[in-house]
């Protein structure tokens, strides 16, 4: 029987500041397992889609991470390809650099989907075509709308939808003209209808969610690899799935078990894919602790791994008395809280996931976005500018921090 072994993952934000803390140990120990993984399954086509850094100006310890993984990816004999796409996170221009050079290690690059870019992916063996994959990394304005000037938001959602649904049908047309007789794989970067996101996620279309299902992708591909939401998930549809980010990224992604999915596709009409989710072992812990001081008091006393991170919401009478105690007890304890947030009502409290606005949870490029979005700049591409000249900056000092 011919088939073959793929696996997808997304969404590692290597070089992420979380709250002024490096997750550097946590990536190391996830690209790791990564490659274990590869070589215990016998895995043939690893595809990455999209958020491969934090920022559009990673910090040089992140890109030591990301070569030396795709260096060491080598020396796994049953791999043939890696394909890597772009997300919104993702600079262009980074992520381009050394495309032609590790394209001689069968690592496939696909940065923003234009009409330079070949996008479809035949997977070989010998001279025999295992599969084709449609490498669609995050598609940008300029790739997927011909003009935004003067059109009201709602035009300009139209526009996204219909020309993210046309590139994806073109993108599908091309590979059955290719090879009608192999398993047609899609990889994309954005939210679709029906899925969940946790907070760390930001919009990166007019309106947030596209008018994109799981139902509308599946009939045309075999599996669609998604990145962007970092919630292990189907859409819709079993071959439909996002594989969530190998880190919890957030505060709200603190209950959440990291994945990356094992997918099998085979050339027999009955069951040709299946679906195998893989839990990503986990290296550091994150924990939302809630209530009045004496529950997280005594919440605080019952934590054991001392290397947890924690974010404590406050609902107390006294709520700035009740933070100098709970700061101080976390401090005998040896326990490390990166942020405290005082809620407001009880309904806030009794609600299922608590939505306190706190500078905290936000990187200082975030803090940034949200100050740009105010501005409301036509000229995208002038936008973006601006936010890769402060990445910069901030990229050098937290460089410097690093020495």
């Amino acid at each position: 029987m011919n088939s073959i072994k793929i696996l997808h993952t997304s969404d590692w934000h290597l070089g992420q500041n979380f709250m002024g803390k490096s997750r550097i140990e946590e990536h190391k120990a996830f690209l790791s397992w990564l490659l274990e993984t590869i070589e215990q399954k016998q895995i043939e086509l690893l595809l990455v889609s999209g958020d491969i850094f934090d920022t559009g100006t990673p910090p040089n310890y992140a890109l030591e991470l990301y070569y030396n993984f795709l260096k060491q990816l080598s020396s796994k004999k049953s791999l043939k390809t890696t394909i890597i796409t772009a997300g919104n996170h993702d600079s262009v221009s980074t992520l381009k650099a050394p495309k032609q050079l590790l394209e001689a290690l069968n690592v496939h690059v696909v940065v923003n989907g234009d009409e330079d870019e070949n996008i479809i992916i035949p997977i070989k063996e010998a001279d025999t075509t295992k599969a084709i994959v449609c490498a669609v990394p995050f598609l940008r304005d300029s790739v997927i709308r011909q003009s935004l000037g003067g059109e009201t938001v709602s035009d300009k959602e139209k526009l996204a939808n219909d020309g993210i649904k046309t590139y994806y049908e073109k993108t599908y047309k091309k590979a059955k003209e290719l090879d009608s007789n192999v398993p047609i794989i899609a990889m994309g970067h954005l939210t679709t209808v029906g899925s969940r996101s946790s907070e760390s996620e930001r919009d990166i279309y007019i309106g947030g969610t596209l008018d994109i299902g799981g139902d509308y992708l599946a009939s045309m591909f075999d599996y669609v690899a998604l990145g962007h939401l970092h919630i292990n998930q189907t859409v819709g549809n079993e071959h439909v799935r996002y594989s969530g980010s190998p880190i919890p990224l957030s505060f709200s992604e603190s209950k959440n078990t990291q994945k990356v999915n094992l997918v099998t596709i085979n050339n027999s009409a009955d069951e040709n894919v299946k679906v195998e989710e893989l839990e990503v072992p986990l290296t550091k812990k994150l924990q939302v602790i809630k209530g009045d001081l004496e529950t997280i008091k005594k919440e605080l006393k019952a934590i054991e791994d001392k290397t947890t991170w924690i974010e404590v919401h406050i609902k107390d009478d006294n709520p700035m008395f009740a933070n100098t105690e709970i700061r101080e007890l976390a401090s005998k304890l040896e326990l490390t809280i990166l942020a405290v947030k005082i809620e407001k009502s009880e309904k806030q409290l009794r609600a299922k996931e608590l939505k306190a606005i706190s500078l905290d949870e936000l990187s200082v490029q975030e803090v940034f976005e949200k100050r740009l979005d105010l501005e409301e700049i036509e000229n995208s591409e002038f936008k973006e500018q601006l936010s890769q000249i402060f990445n910069e900056v901030v990229s050098n000092l937290h460089e410097r921090e690093q020495i």
